[in-house]
Parts: C-alpha cells; sequence; structure tokens
C-alpha cells in the first residue's frame, strides 16, 4: 500500500495543475491516472488565455516552451457566425504579438503529454499510471483508495479528484449527477485541406440555422489540419431525436458556406464522441477529506465549451486552498473555501455563458446580439474576457457597462 497526505486522481490539464500548484508550495503529492501517456483526449483543442496565464504562474517560462512545440500553433481570437451569416471577429484583448500569443491550439494527446512530463519531471510529485482506481473507503479521517481487484491501494488523507467528465469518485462520492440540461454532447473529427482557416489561429464557432439551438466548429492545427465538431445539449439531442453525426456531415456537405470549404477536405481520423458536463449550475466542490477539479467537477463553460482553462484554474485554487490549511486537517469546513474561490472566480462568466446559450433559441436575438457587439467595443472585450484569465465580475456590476452596450459605436 502506497501511503501518501494529498493524492489526485486524473493526470489532465487540471490534475497537472493541481499536483504542480502543490509542488511549488513545497507540498508532496501522488498522482495517479487510469492512462498510459500518451493519450488522446476527444476535445476542441484550443488552449484559452486562462491556459496560458495559467502555466505561468506555475512556471514563468511554461508558455514560451509551449509556444516553440511543433503540434502547437498561436491563436488570436474568435469567430462567431450567427445564424443570418454575420460575422462577430474577437481578437482576444492583448495586442497581436507572435513572441506572446494569448492562446494556442494544440491536440490534447500533444499538450497533455507536454503538460504530465513537466509534472512528472518535479521531484516533489509522484506519479502512477495504468491504475485505474474504482473503490474509495473512508475511514475515520483517511482514505483508502483502490483498483477494482485490490491488487492497487493508496492510504491517503486528501482525495482531490481531477479525473475527467465521467469521474467516479464525483458521481459516488461527490454526488454529481450527470443532468441533461446541464450536460452537452460533443463530436470531434480531424481534417486535412479545409479552406480558409485563419492565419493568425482564430477558433470559429458557427450558429447555423440548420443545427440551431447546437454550434459547429473549426479549430485550426498545426500541418494545416482542423479540429472540426458540433456540440448540443444533451436534453434537446434526446427531446429531438437528433442524430449528432448525421447532422454534422450533412453542414459539411450541404451548408452553402460550409461545403465550398470542405470541398477538398478528407477526414483523417474517425468521428469520436464525448459529453461535457456544464458549469450551468452551481454545485458542490468539496466535502469531508475531498475536493473536485475541472470537469469532474461540472465547470465546463456553457456557451464556449471552454474545459481546459477552467480546470487548470481549480488547480490553482486547490492548490492555494490546501496549502493554507492548518494542521493538514481536510474537513469540510476547511475546504469549503475550495467553493468559494471558484465559483467567485468563475461564476460570473458561467452565469453569462448560461444566458448567451439561452440566446441560441432564438435566432432573431443571437443576431441582434452579434450585430450589437460588431457595434460595441465593449461588448467584444467583454466576449474576449470569457476566453482570457480575466475577471468579469466589475465589469458586470457597473451600470455604465450596459449604457456603453446600449450606445457605444465602434
Amino acid at each position: 500500500m502506497i501511503v501518501s497526505e494529498i493524492t489526485v486522481i486524473g493526470a489532465g490539464p487540471g490534475g497537472c495543475t493541481t499536483a504542480l500548484s502543490l509542488a511549488m508550495k513545497g507540498i508532496r503529492v501522488l498522482m495517479v491516472d487510469q492512462a498510459s501517456f500518451p493519450r488522446d483526449k476527444v476535445c476542441g483543442d484550443a488552449l484559452s488565455g486562462k491556459v496560458v496565464l495559467t502555466l505561468k504562474r506555475l512556471n514563468e517560462d511554461f508558455p514560451k516552451e509551449l509556444s516553440i512545440e511543433p503540434s502547437v500553433i498561436p491563436s488570436h481570437g474568435v469567430s462567431f457566425v450567427a445564424p443570418n451569416g454575420k460575422v462577430l471577429n474577437v481578437p482576444f484583448r492583448r495586442e497581436l504579438d507572435p513572441e506572446n500569443p494569448p492562446g494556442f491550439i494544440a491536440k490534447r494527446i500533444d499538450f497533455d503529454n507536454w503538460l504530465f512530463n513537466k509534472a512528472a519531471a518535479h521531484p516533489l510529485i509522484n506519479i502512477e499510471t495504468g491504475v485505474r482506481i474504482e473503490n474509495f473507503v473512508k475511514e475515520n479521517d483517511e482514505w483508502i483508495l483502490s483498483d477494482k481487484e485490490n491488487n492497487f491501494s493508496i492510504r491517503t488523507k486528501l482525495v482531490v479528484a481531477a479525473d475527467g467528465a465521467h469521474s467516479r469518485f464525483a458521481k459516488e462520492v461527490g454526488g454529481v449527477v450527470m443532468e441533461e440540461e446541464h450536460y452537452c454532447a460533443g463530436l470531434r473529427g480531424y481534417y486535412s485541406g479545409v479552406k480558409d482557416l485563419d492565419e493568425n489561429g482564430f477558433i470559429e464557432l458557427h450558429f447555423t440555422k440548420e443545427f440551431l439551438p447546437g454550434y459547429f466548429w473549426i479549430f485550426p492545427l498545426a500541418n494545416g489540419l482542423a479540429n472540426v465538431g458540433v456540440g448540443m445539449r444533451s436534453d434537446i439531442v434526446s427531446k429531438k431525436k437528433i442524430n449528432l453525426r448525421k447532422e454534422m456531415i450533412n453542414l459539411i456537405e450541404n451548408h452553402p458556406v460550409l461545403k465550398k470549404r470542405f470541398k477538398d477536405a478528407t477526414l483523417i481520423d474517425s468521428i469520436k464522441g464525448y459529453g461535457l458536463p456544464l458549469g450551468s449550475k452551481k454545485r458542490p466542490l468539496s466535502g469531508d477529506g475531498f475536493l473536485l477539479v475541472g470537469d469532474a467537477g461540472a465547470l465546463i463553460d456553457p456557451f464556449t465549451g471552454e474545459g481546459i482553462g477552467n480546470a487548470m484554474i481549480c488547480g490553482l485554487k486547490a492548490g492555494e486552498i490546501i496549502s493554507g490549511i492548518k494542521n493538514n486537517i481536510y474537513n469540510k469546513e476547511a475546504l469549503m473555501a475550495y467553493d468559494e474561490s471558484v465559483y467567485k472566480r468563475l461564476w460570473p462568466e458561467l452565469n453569462l455563458s448560461k444566458k448567451m446559450q439561452e440566446l441560441v433559441k432564438y435566432p432573431w436575438l443571437f443576431n441582434l446580439v452579434v450585430n450589437r457587439a460588431n457595434n460595441s467595443k465593449t461588448l467584444r472585450e467583454t466576449i474576449s474576457c470569457m476566453f482570457e484569465d480575466l475577471d468579469l465580475r466589475g465589469r458586470l456590476k457597473d451600470p455604465m457597462f450596459y449604457l456603453k452596450v446600449l450606445f457605444e459605436r465602434k
């Protein structure tokens, strides 16, 4: 049996950030993952400004080191395409700087492996891979974690569950349940030969009349590839009996604009599906002896699908809260500070995204917002904040913000 004061389940971005954040403070941690790296993760592959600035907080050199990886390209903004075809280009707030891009795009198999290796290189982080933790037993103030056959076991005081949307710990211990109205079904495929990819790495979100209230995305990748996919809330998929794969192919082949861009494109991998637990409602993120990080805590942005940045912010917060607990007493009362810290940082934008998600139900209203944003620098900057590590609370509480949105021009 392995004995560890703190155990992180899951070695994705949220888990690695938690481990690195603790190690930076001189705290030893054990990280366990069922996979062996490198491993794929179905995702949109966009690394927002939140990711970049979180990496910088972990290590000043991390963003620069990531930028020179051959599998990574810079990203300088996002393009929203409204149902009426109008395009809203939202550059990320920092100036266009090839040396210091505000965001990146990289396949998860590459980014996750890069970050995993950073964690693995730290002397205070011990890692066990190829181990699936399935049993969780609480004995007084400690957890006994083990695999299905009890061939591998850990005794630990604190569990940080960062093992994704299908976290067994989050479900069985944390009480996180799948609710279709707070869940998104998604598909992803890798294509070569897609035309007119943005030279500055703008990611594209298309809200077409044919696919509302879902969305279609195109994210450029290195080597002329593109991550292409669709997402729609699970309750709507179920209610309308929508075949997402069929609808995705239909858009690619028949949409008047998209079909021209995909005329010579080739699917180079199978289209794969995944689920996204959305942060469109507040849930408990902690309890006696445990914290939930990222997707395990259902914290994916309801509108943009942002998950990596939110998970990494959770990892930083987890490290801050854990390191500040006196006498290593990880009870519910002490760990509640983690919930407060995470929601203080993320809830304003998650709540805003929830409202924007609702707009998609009404094409005329979404068209109106895009038109208004094209005329309002303040609104464009606010949308940009959703992709960066910037706090929206002050802006949304300021009455002048709404006046500027209504009356500002360009």
